[in-house]
């Protein structure tokens, strides 16, 4: 037999979620056979497969205690440094500025050094991050970039944190700005875009439709043109809705396609200008909510700021401006 009390990191899960890293021994057969023959109870009651499970419950499974041995521990994330940028943190999260080249999370070409990885080793170092008390959570990303885009990431140190920003995510009540640098100058100086995108998973990129099909998606772009020279213009983005590669696909889409881009763009003229990485980057966040934020109703109108963006520096001399000092003081 075994228990499991369901902590604050826990609580809202479904029960064959939580069990399936809670007791990852168990095979998924007979986790559901024991949940539908009630060797697994919820306080003392029967307990349903897809069942929310609540702060301070217990989960009791009435199994053998082979199923219950201790897995050996062997944390992936202190592979990767404890290396940040970090443009703000509190006690229930970071914003990171993500360097260009540095995966968010793994993948097949790259499984250890990781942003999540980096978040997850530094937060265990502080000693604000212990895996072997935690059933299931771990520090989570609420968004993500591409690897060759840079910019600030949003990561949770607790589940309910979790929860709300991918909420306000959603609801687009965390608003987002790029600097970018595109090939030509745009005949209008700022606009906002509208179109409609289409994913191709098989080649992991997107195209623009001429109109509206079962498979696109609404997009919405707005940018500014902030500098032009040498045939290269500086460009504030802010995305209005959050898709894959929404910018870079875009702006492609009206001529002007991302220096550096090597889907929709000219990489091979760029990387003879020393460009391999997309002049893409991330670089302020507001938060703007517009209904309850719970916990985190403290950063309700903060602005955020990266300190620098390398390739405004170098192609225009651009600095960005400082976010308001108001904004600031948390």
């Amino acid at each position: 037999m075994q228990t499991f009390v369901i902590g604050p990191n826990d609580a809202g899960q479904r029960l064959d979620r939580f069990l399936t890293k809670a007791a990852p021994r168990l095979p998924q057969s007979l986790l559901y056979k024991a949940i539908r023959q009630k060797q697994i109870k919820v306080d003392g009651r029967r307990a349903e497969i897809g069942m929310r499970l609540a702060q301070g419950s217990v989960v009791t499974l009435y199994l053998k205690d082979e199923f219950f041995e201790p897995v050996a521990k062997t944390y992936d994330f202190l592979s990767a440094p404890p290396l940040l940028d970090i443009v703000y943190e509190d006690e229930h999260l970071l914003l990171v500025d993500k360097k260009q080249g540095l995966l968010v999370h793994p993948d097949d070409r790259e499984y250890r050094d990781t942003l999540i990885g980096r978040i997850q080793h530094y937060l265990y170092k502080k000693g604000e991050y212990d895996p072997a008390a935690e059933h299931a959570f771990r520090p989570a990303l609420a968004n993500r970039i591409d690897r060759n885009t840079g910019g600030i990431v949003l990561a949770a140190k607790d589940a309910e944190t979790l929860r709300i920003l991918c909420e306000k995510i959603r609801s687009r009540e965390i608003e987002k700005w790029y600097l970018a640098v595109v090939h030509g100058v745009p005949k209008v100086r700022e606009a906002t875009l509208a179109g409609f995108l289409e994913k191709d998973a098989e080649k992991n990129q997107v195209f623009l439709t001429p109109g509206r099909t079962e498979t696109s998606r609404t997009i919405r772009t707005h940018y500014r043109v902030l500098a032009s020279k040498n045939g290269l213009s500086l460009l504030e983005v802010e995305l209005l809705t959050g898709r894959t590669h929404q910018i870079r696909a875009h702006l492609a889409s009206i001529g002007h396609p991302l220096l550096g881009d090597g889907k929709y763009g000219r990489l091979k003229a760029d990387k003879a200008m020393g460009f391999r990485h997309q002049a893409l980057y991330a670089c302020r966040l507001r938060f703007s909510f517009q209904s309850d934020a719970g916990l985190l109703s403290y950063l309700n109108g903060k602005t955020f700021t990266v300190p620098s963006v390398w390739f405004a520096e170098q192609l225009f001399g651009y600095t960005l401006p400082a976010a308001d000092a108001e904004s600031l003081e948390l």
